[in-house]
């Protein structure tokens, strides 16, 4: 069955449909997008619909390119979370190329 997103959650997932997303089949993404944009109401929110694993998976495993460094720093060190210098780097959105990583 599946869970729809909530409509307050669309200014952090700007760039996608809500309506065809799910929570569990897209909760990487939301988890994500939600550390990365959200303000508190969100961040309560998320800590209500997904379990401390799931968020820490998700600081564990960043996906390329799409982290602010000052977020996924700060996410690491209240999740307990340390991550290779090699995947740190290549997890920060970055408006310059860096060539050579």
């Amino acid at each position: 069955m599946k869970r729809p997103v909530p409509g307050r959650l669309r200014r952090v997932l700007w760039s996608y449909d809500i309506r065809q997303m799910d929570l569990e089949e897209d909760k990487e993404l939301i988890i994500q997008q939600v550390l990365n944009y959200g303000v508190w109401e969100d961040l309560k929110w998320l800590y209500r619909a997904y379990s401390k694993q799931d968020i820490r998976a998700v600081v564990r495993h960043p996906r390329r390119g799409v982290w602010f460094e000052q977020v996924l720093n700060f996410w690491c060190l209240m999740l307990k979370v340390r991550l290779p210098k090699r995947v740190k780097e290549r997890a920060i959105f970055r408006l310059a190329p860096q060539f050579g990583r």
